[in-house]
C-alpha cells in the first residue's frame, strides 16, 4: 500500500503481524476506520525477524505499528495511539469525546482483554509457549466428552452475560458499543468474532446464541459488515483449517490422558 513520508501525521506506517491474529486485525480495522495507507509485513513467529525483536524486544510479539520509524506496541495502546495522532482525519473515531465515556470504554476494552481474548492465546500456545489462560475457556478447549463441555460452556457463559448487559449501557440503544459508529470496545471485542465462530463449530457451542443474548448477537452482525472489518477480517475456512491443526498438534504432544 502507498505510504505517506515525513514527520508526524504524514510520516510512513508500517504494521507487523500474522494473518489470522485478533490483536492484529484490531489495529488493521482500527487504520481502516482513520482511512490510513499502511505497508504490512506478516511476521512467521516460530523465527521472529530482526525488525519484530528489535521493534518490541520486550515481548517480542505483534502486532507493532511503525510510525515514522518509532514502534508502538499492544493492540489497545496501538488503538489509542492511531485515534490520537489522527484525531482530525476524516475518519471514525475510535475514542468517544467525553471524558468519562472515554473512561468507560478502556474499562471494557480492558474486560475483554483480560477475559475473553485470552482464551485465543491458548491456541498460540500450540505453536510457541504456554501462556495463563482463562480458566474457563482452557477447558473448553480441552474438553473431550459432552459433560466436560456442557460444564466448561457453563463457566463461560457469565462473562458473555456481562457484555450483553455492558453493550447495553455503553451504546445506549445505538447499533455499536461507541455508539452510532464502531469504537474501542466493538473493535478490542469484534476482532475475535471469527475464532469465536470456528471454536464454536469445532466445540459444538453456540457463544452469541441469538435467544439468549440477542444485543451482542444482533452487535456481531453489525459489526462484520462494517466495511473496515469486512476488509481485513481472515477467511473462516483459511482460520479452521489452522485451528484444528493447532489442535491436532496440541492433542499429539499432550500423548495419553
Amino acid at each position: 500500500m502507498e505510504a505517506a513520508r515525513g514527520g508526524g501525521e504524514g510520516a510512513e506506517l508500517r504494521l507487523l503481524g500474522t494473518w489470522s491474529s485478533p490483536w492484529v486485525i484490531r489495529v488493521k480495522v482500527a487504520l481502516g476506520l482513520k482511512g490510513l495507507s499502511y505497508e504490512y509485513v506478516e511476521e512467521v513467529l516460530a523465527s521472529k525477524s530482526d525488525l519484530l525483536l528489535k521493534s518490541n524486544p520486550v515481548h517480542k510479539k505483534v502486532p507493532v505499528l511503525i510510525h515514522g520509524g518509532r514502534a508502538v506496541c499492544e493492540s489497545v495502546v496501538i488503538l489509542q495511539y492511531v485515534d490520537e495522532v489522527w484525531a482530525g482525519a476524516s475518519g471514525t473515531p475510535i475514542l468517544p469525546s467525553d471524558p468519562y465515556d472515554r473512561a468507560t470504554a478502556r474499562f471494557w476494552a480492558t474486560y475483554v482483554n483480560d477475559t475473553v481474548a485470552t482464551w485465543h492465546e491458548m491456541i498460540q500456545c500450540l505453536r510457541v509457549t504456554c501462556l495463563q489462560f482463562f480458566p474457563s475457556w482452557r477447558a473448553l478447549f480441552r474438553s473431550t466428552t459432552d459433560e466436560q463441555r456442557t460444564e466448561a460452556f457453563k463457566n463461560v457463559v457469565p462473562v458473555v452475560d456481562t457484555l450483553e448487559r455492558a453493550l447495553r449501557e455503553c451504546s445506549k440503544g445505538k447499533a455499536f458499543f461507541g455508539g452510532d459508529a464502531v469504537g474501542l470496545v466493538d473493535v478490542a471485542l469484534g476482532s475475535h468474532l471469527v475464532w469465536i465462530s470456528v471454536v464454536d463449530e469445532v466445540v459444538g457451542v453456540r457463544l452469541l446464541d441469538k435467544a439468549r443474548f440477542p444485543a451482542l448477537a444482533a452487535w456481531a452482525e453489525r459489526f462484520l459488515a462494517v466495511d473496515a472489518v469486512k476488509e481485513v477480517m481472515p477467511d473462516v475456512r483459511k482460520v479452521m483449517e489452522q485451528y484444528k491443526g493447532f489442535l491436532a498438534k496440541w492433542i499429539a504432544s499432550a500423548g495419553p490422558s
